[in-house]
């Protein structure tokens, strides 16, 4: 008789809110998107939620602040730079 196998512990899987590049050679242009933290800065993600053009003057960070709030309540962690645009937008509303 084998022994019992003892029950795994839950994976947990790293999440994170980053920026995945677009543009082209000298125009950059980045995605804001929550992927995991295993993937590649440019590969598979699971739902984008914004677009950052460094290039434009003024407002150049749309995002949707409801969907960052939901994710960061679900555990993933926003970049250091992510987490700026964050500060700013919800600075702005007030």
């Amino acid at each position: 008789m084998k022994p019992a196998r003892k029950p795994r512990k839950e994976q947990f899987m790293s999440v994170k809110i980053r920026l995945k590049r677009i543009g082209s050679k000298n125009t950059p242009v980045y995605r804001v998107v929550v992927a995991n933290g295993r993937s590649p800065r440019d590969g598979k993600f699971i739902e984008e939620i914004g677009t950052y053009q460094p290039l434009l003057k003024g407002d150049n960070v749309k995002l949707d602040v409801a969907r960052a709030d939901y994710w960061i309540s679900k555990g993933a962690q926003p970049s250091d730079t992510v987490a700026s645009f964050l500060r700013k937008l919800k600075r702005a509303v007030k």
